[in-house]
């Protein structure tokens, strides 16, 4: 009898979940509609790849491609809309998070035929690639909206586990085991001590999981210059540097970026700095106002650290994956410059140019290299001399994108910090702009040898 009451109850109680669920997506579906297509995208995939042969394996390439384009097609048709808050506050629909899902969302869209090729040579199974690939996109599009501690936990978590996945889809390889074994540990960990962070944020807000609820909480409390703010600053901090992989936070970059197959660098190098960024934008922006000036200082070490030894360590490598990976780092010191600008002085507007060029130039450079890949099946930088006699447009291109990610005028990439420098040196980060002017010139010398 005991078990028939509870069992009941336990039906109510789902009954009462789903009718909520419904309820919410009835109202606030039309919000999220480009993530419903990604959504769609993905069960069609699995509905082919439970029936097809190889025959249909074209379809599930132009599934994947078309879900994406009508997701950014989508988005673009939303644009101007008024801020939106949805599902019970967890999920803010605005312009400045728009231009975040629209970058992630390009950077899939020109991945996946960046990487036909080389999943054909290698023979690798392309519906999970598929997959993972677009369920990562997902998370990132959810993290660029997330308005709640834990929607901002859960969305990450969904693209890193992806990330996860496909770091270490070459099982065979025993480089990319240690770069998954060491990406998933590190990943763990920079997970848990953002939780921890988060704890801390919502105990002192009074119980507050809302951004904009944990600033109005911090205020009621009078806890937004307590200690227990600080030690959440530190810990969030460190928890989105695992993201981000500024220095010191860069011990897994060079090891996944070398271990990795290359279309899944390209994918990781640039969705993830993008992802990274608009979390950043929106924890030291909202919940960390009152603290603006401990977390610019936090963050102008950073980039000093990630633009100094990015760019020298760089020098010294011989794999052309290992030294794109430290470039990376050097690159997300300039994008740190934009976030500590913010909205003042066109901080925003410069990292979002910046990195609009830098996701050309990167997804230029590794389709460079997936090519030249399948055909020496080296990795080495001295297998690169005489490449122009071989292919000179191969040759040219990547000697382009490379000049441009160095910021050689007149490439695109100059113009692109040209305007991020010239937004901090308004902003009076005159330290700042003078390292990241001499770590460019000190890129431009790697990127030529």
């Amino acid at each position: 009898m005991i078990w028939h009451v509870q069992n009941e109850n336990f039906i109510l109680d789902s009954t009462r979940i789903f009718m909520k669920a419904f309820r919410l997506l009835l109202f606030d579906g039309s919000l999220i509609f480009p993530e419903c297509i990604l959504i769609f995208g993905l069960i069609l995939l699995l509905m082919i790849d439970s029936t097809s042969d190889q025959k249909d394996i074209p379809w599930l390439y132009f599934i994947s491609s078309t879900s994406l384009v009508m997701s950014i097609t989508a988005l673009l048709f939303r644009w101007r809309e008024e801020p939106m808050i949805s599902f019970s506050g967890n999920f803010q629909t605005n312009n400045f998070n728009e231009i975040f899902q629209f970058l992630i969302l390009l950077c899939s869209t020109l991945c996946i035929p960046l990487s036909v090729e080389y999943i054909e040579c290698t023979e690798m199974a392309i519906t999970e690639f598929l997959l993972f690939v677009l369920t990562a996109t997902l998370g990132g599009m959810f993290l660029c909206g997330a308005n709640d501690l834990i929607t901002i936990f859960v969305a990450p978590e969904c693209f890193s586990l992806c990330s996860y996945l496909l770091s270490g889809y070459t099982k065979k390889d025993v480089r990319s085991n240690e770069a998954t074994m060491k990406y998933l540990l590190m990943g763990g960990a920079s997970s848990s001590i953002l939780v921890h962070g988060f704890s801390w944020l919502y105990g002192s807000s009074g119980g507050e999981i809302e951004l904009q609820e944990i600033v109005n909480g911090l205020i009621n409390t009078q806890m937004y210059n307590s200690p227990g703010i600080s030690i959440a600053l530190i810990f969030i901090t460190v928890g989105i540097g695992f993201k981000l992989s500024p220095a010191p936070s860069h011990q897994w970059t060079p090891d996944v970026y070398e271990g990795s197959p290359t279309p899944v660098v390209a994918f990781l190098s640039v969705t993830s700095k993008v992802a990274a960024s608009a979390l950043a934008t929106r924890i030291f922006d909202i919940p960390f106002y009152f603290s603006s000036n401990e977390w610019h200082l936090l963050l102008e070490i950073l980039a000093i650290l990630s633009m100094i030894l990015g760019n020298l360590i760089a020098i010294t490598q011989t794999s052309m994956k290992r030294m794109l990976a430290y470039s990376s780092i050097g690159q997300i010191g300039y994008v740190i410059i934009g976030i500590i600008v913010g909205d003042s002085n066109d901080g925003y507007a410069s990292m979002i140019t910046y990195m609009l060029f830098y996701i050309s130039m990167n997804l230029g450079t590794f389709a460079c290299i997936v090519l030249f890949g399948l055909r020496t099946g080296t990795d080495n930088i001295r297998d690169y001399a005489g490449l122009y006699t071989k292919d000179p447009f191969l040759a040219l291109s990547l000697a382009l994108c490379l000049l441009s990610l160095g910021g050689l005028p007149p490439l695109a990439g100059f113009f692109g910090k040209l305007y991020l420098f010239w937004c901090g040196w308004q902003a009076g980060l005159y330290f700042l702009v003078l390292i990241g002017l001499l770590t460019s010139v000190v890129s431009i010398y790697y990127y030529i040898i």
